[in-house]
């Protein structure tokens, strides 16, 4: 079983605008994390790992924030390269299932932060399986 640690819960209020870590928020079955703007989309929650943010943030040659990179849950200490479509995660109180592996090249984005943009190519998104709280400092486990 792979674990690691929430390290930032994020979100803004409209699309393609950098997400701020609040440090805590509620994932909402089969909706999203509450008061995000891809909240009842069909990518209702991205979660990103710090490592990698942290390696293309220092590329750039700019500091590291969670959510700098639009991700909703910034994690660290847990491998998530290879996941698989269908696989179940624990976050927090919360269980998420991964739906899709980054975004195809047609789909719309207006995020307007510097290439590379990970989360096209990187990103994890899910959709709520069983709502609950998450908050940093949680941790972050694969179930199944």
């Amino acid at each position: 079983m792979s674990t690691g640690k929430v390290i930032g819960v994020n979100l803004s209020a409209r699309r393609g605008a950098k997400k701020i870590n609040v440090g805590s928020g509620y994932l909402l079955a089969d909706y999203g994390l509450q008061g995000d703007a891809h909240a009842g989309t069909s990518r209702q929650v991205s979660i990103f790992m710090g490592e990698r943010a942290e390696e293309l943030a220092g590329a750039l040659g700019l500091p590291f924030q969670p959510g700098d990179f639009a991700e909703n849950i910034t994690v660290q200490g847990i491998n998530l390269e290879g996941i698989k479509v269908g696989r179940r995660i624990l976050v927090g109180e919360a269980i998420v299932e991964v739906t899709q592996i980054g975004k195809k090249d047609d789909e719309s984005s207006s995020f307007s932060f510097l290439e590379p943009a990970p989360l096209k190519t990187e990103g994890i998104y899910c959709r709520v399986a069983k709502s609950g709280w998450v908050k940093t400092g949680d941790w972050v486990t694969i179930i199944t």
